[in-house]
């Protein structure tokens, strides 16, 4: 949800078009260039926006939202601080996915408290390739998952520090369709219609630079959420998820070398699309998963000016079928490149296009902040 929110940030090209007069509201006076510094330090009313999806494992297809900004105070310093943002959007793709929702996010107190709730349906067609089954590899089931999610979470900045404590809560109702029902033997029927609720914990530390498109800085997250029949739901298991987001300036404005890590543990009775999967550029959701997925990746964003750049970035995950033995899975590898521009500088945003080779196809993806932005 927040790249989501990200993409309705910067689409000023939509807007652009609003009258000639406010035309200049969109140019930076240090040179002349497209930039949306002075919009989004202005941020009030409402923003329609049209975006691409452009996810491997639901193929191309577009979304559409509407974005009300509620703008900050400020100051005589005019230190920017982000919007809170209420969103409604929906879209759908070419293999018949197709989603609707809205959502809420809240940075409050002078950021000392980061808020985001969610709520939202969708109609997802995927398919499963089984954790290391040599047929469901090469014959992967197409399934359908209809599934109503329900999101609460914020965090809390500790004093005055970078680190951030604070917890979540989600339920999700879901029903599995498969396209072929000769396929049931490889799933647990009672995953195919269920409830699930989970309380979580998050811990974090931040110091980046820039939050939407860091040049130096870290960002450490740790978060569990266990589901329970307990608070409702149908099943009992936890995913475990850490990630380490790195970036360092090798070259003042020149030169920026990120490095991204990642892990993912789930335990218990987990419905197999729940399963983790290796997340990169390139890679289908859900294409290679397990019980235990690890990957890192680097990213090398090299400036050729004031606006553009351009980016390389390649990486390599692991998924484990079982944590018991430890039995690998799969091992996926990606590459790619693609290119920045710097939308706002005030704000030191970039947007930008990749283009990602994977082990079994191509991708092509809309980067608005970091990719890696969660």
């Amino acid at each position: 949800m927040k790249r989501y929110l990200l993409i309705l940030l910067i689409v000023s090209f939509s807007i652009s078009a609003y009258s000639q007069k406010q035309k200049s509201i969109f140019i930076d006076t240090v040179d002349n260039a497209f930039d949306i510094s002075n919009y989004m330090f202005n941020l009030n009313g409402l923003l329609p926006i049209v975006s691409p999806i452009t996810e491997p494992a639901v193929g191309f297809g577009a979304a559409l939202a509407a974005l009300y900004f509620i703008p900050k105070k400020y100051d005589s310093t005019r230190v920017f601080q982000m919007p809170d943002i209420v969103a409604l959007a929906g879209g759908i793709t070419e293999n018949g996915t197709w989603f609707a929702g809205g959502g809420y996010i809240g940075f409050w107190n002078k950021d000392r408290i980061r808020y985001r709730g969610v709520s939202g349906y969708g109609d997802v067609k995927l398919k499963f390739y089984g954790n290391g089954n040599d047929f469901l590899d090469k014959n992967p089931i197409q399934f359908s998952l209809n599934s109503f999610a329900f999101v609460q979470q914020a965090i809390f900045r500790i004093g005055k520090t970078r680190f951030m404590l604070g917890g979540k809560y989600v339920f999700a109702s879901s029903k599995v369709t498969l396209f072929d029902n000769n396929d049931i033997d490889w799933f647990d029927p009672k995953h195919f219609n269920v409830k699930n609720s989970g309380l979580g914990i998050i811990a974090e530390y931040e110091n980046y630079d820039n939050y939407l498109s860091p040049t130096k800085g870290f960002r450490v997250n740790l978060n569990y959420i266990q589901f329970l029949e307990l608070l409702g739901g149908d099943l009992n298991f936890g995913k475990t998820t850490l990630f380490l987001h790195q970036y360092t300036p090798v070259i003042s404005k020149k030169w920026v070398s990120g490095f991204r890590l990642e892990s993912q543990i789930a335990t218990g009775d987990v419905p197999f699309y729940m399963n983790p999967f290796i997340s990169l550029r390139g890679i289908p959701a859900m294409r290679y998963q397990g019980e235990l997925t690890s990957l890192i990746e680097t990213e090398q964003l090299v400036l050729l000016g004031r606006r553009w750049g351009v980016v390389g970035f390649a990486g390599i995950g692991a998924a484990y079928k079982s944590l018991e033995n430890m039995e690998k899975s799969a091992t996926a590898w990606n590459y790619g490149t693609g290119f920045r521009y710097l939308i706002a500088r005030q704000l030191g945003l970039r947007m930008g296009v990749d283009v990602a080779k994977g082990p079994d196809d191509w991708g092509v993806y809309v980067v608005f902040g970091s990719a890696w932005i969660k």
